[in-house]
């Protein structure tokens, strides 16, 4: 009789780079989905307004089930599905819990996409290896807390999504492989692929069947069963634990599944019991003085705390807050010009933001803080036009109620880790176009991996280590 295996586990490394597609066959790739056309501001706005219309909305699962929110990442990757593999593009998104993709007998998905991909639509029945998930397979009854009605063995499993802003996808789970390269050392990577429940995507509506944004599906990493690292630490080939690095500078940076041994990042509770990564804020500093905002303002409505959303370009925050930041931000300029640029606050401004400008942090439980500085803050719109990146969100939420949600502007040229095992989650400012140390838990190694070694013409690579739980 042979020895029992011992588990493996996976540590995923994304690298965000302007890097040619045509390299690295079989590994994830990952690009920003603007790279080919120029972003008007307005475009950050409409994007924000789609997103944080859906991720502040309650999810209608008609079958049954808690609502697991989902939307369009800034960020998409490549990734190989089914036997023979073929490539699709999903977006990025620790705002999203499932992995969907658009199948082959969709009704109104988008048979383009203006962003430079070509679309393919997912046919199980053209894959060796797809199977679909009935409901009552354990996957089905263990995301919707229970078995659906008149359920059958030879009844799919299905889901319905509805969002915010009106939009609606709808489809069945199927199982199938996810092909990607495993690391076996310093930049030495074996072909592997994992068994990966996910949604086929059959109906869609509003925004989702656009072409002028148009992907393939989303790829999501938020805490749920359902999330693809759920599934794959289920069957013991990750820890629960990832990481990205989002660099403004080069463009580049990383996203890593596994054990981050370096850098160190010192982290704040998760709030239990919430959808997205929400945490609790405890006040706010600019240039040294601290805000004076009543407490409760901190836990507004049921949209408890602070949400980190890595899918949100900008930072809302209510009311009261964005007043106070506004007004102490701006006191230390008292002459400047300001004027309206679709819908964003601008101004004219020839000096360094970053000598004439306060920085901004953010206190968190736990002592942990974050700074923003003027240059993250205030984007330069065109030749000495400074726009303002803060935004209310108390006119921004469609529910009527103030929420803080931090997005890229303030996470971005930092290393954030969630850590879903022990529901933490935290941060460091880091050099996002170096190179973190990874441990391989099997063996004890330590590996670099690198970001620069990713030629820079568009796209990222992704990578699974091996590791092993002690």
């Amino acid at each position: 009789m042979d020895p029992p295996k011992r588990p493996l586990f996976l540590s995923l490394l994304v690298f965000f780079s302007f890097a040619s597609l045509a390299h690295a066959t079989g590994v994830f790739h990952v690009r920003h989905k603007y790279l080919h056309r120029k972003r008007a501001i307005a475009d950050l706005r409409a994007h924000d307004a789609r997103r944080h219309g859906r991720i502040l909305s309650a999810i209608d699962l008609p079958i049954g089930g808690v609502g697991l929110p989902t939307d369009t990442g800034l960020y998409f990757a490549e990734i190989g599905i089914g036997t023979p593999s073929k490539n699709y593009y999903v977006q990025v998104d620790t705002g999203s819990d499932i992995l969907w993709v658009n199948c082959a007998t969709c009704t109104a998905c988008p048979k383009k996409s203006d962003i430079g991909i070509e679309l393919t639509l997912y046919d199980p029945k053209g894959s060796n290896s797809a199977t679909l998930v009935s409901c009552d397979d354990n996957f089905c009854t263990s995301m919707y807390g229970g078995e659906m009605l008149d359920c059958s063995p030879d009844k799919p499993c299905e889901y319905r999504i509805l969002y915010g802003d009106g939009s609606s996808t709808a489809g069945f789970f199927v199982k199938d492989f996810v092909q990607y390269n495993q690391v076996s050392g310093n930049h030495q990577t074996t072909p592997a692929n994992a068994s990966v429940s996910f949604g086929c995507s059959a109906q869609q509506s509003g925004d989702l069947d656009s072409s002028s944004e148009a992907l393939d599906g989303i790829l999501g990493f938020g805490q749920s069963n359902s999330s693809m690292i759920s599934q794959l630490a289920a069957a013991g080939k990750v820890r629960k634990v990832f990481a990205h690095c989002l660099d403004t500078v080069k463009g580049g940076g990383i996203f890593a599944i596994g054990n981050v041994v370096e850098p160190k990042v010192k982290t704040t509770p998760l709030i239990p019991n919430m959808p997205h990564y929400n945490v609790n804020l405890k006040a706010i500093e600019v240039g040294g003085a601290f805000l004076q905002l009543p407490t409760d303002l901190f836990e507004t409505g049921d949209k408890k705390g602070t949400i980190i959303d890595s899918g949100t370009t900008l930072a809302y925050l209510p009311e009261a807050a964005y007043k106070q930041l506004m007004n102490a931000i701006f006191s230390y300029k008292s002459n400047l010009n300001f004027r309206t640029i679709q819908d964003f606050l601008c101004f004219g401004y020839t000096g360094s933001v970053d000598d004439g400008f306060p920085d901004v942090v953010f206190h968190f439980e736990n002592s942990l803080s974050l700074n923003v500085y003027p240059h993250d803050y205030l984007f330069q719109n065109e030749d000495d036009v400074y726009c303002v990146g803060w935004q209310n969100g108390g006119i921004q939420s469609k529910d009527g109620k103030d929420v803080f949600l931090l997005g890229d502007l303030v996470l971005s040229n930092k290393l954030v880790l969630y850590d879903l095992e022990d529901q933490v989650i935290g941060w460091t400012e880091y050099n996002c176009s170096s190179s973190i140390q990874i441990k391989d838990d099997e063996t004890g190694a330590i590996y670099i991996v690198d970001a620069h070694r990713i030629s820079a013409a568009g796209g990222l690579e992704t990578f699974f280590t091996r590791q092993t739980r002690r």
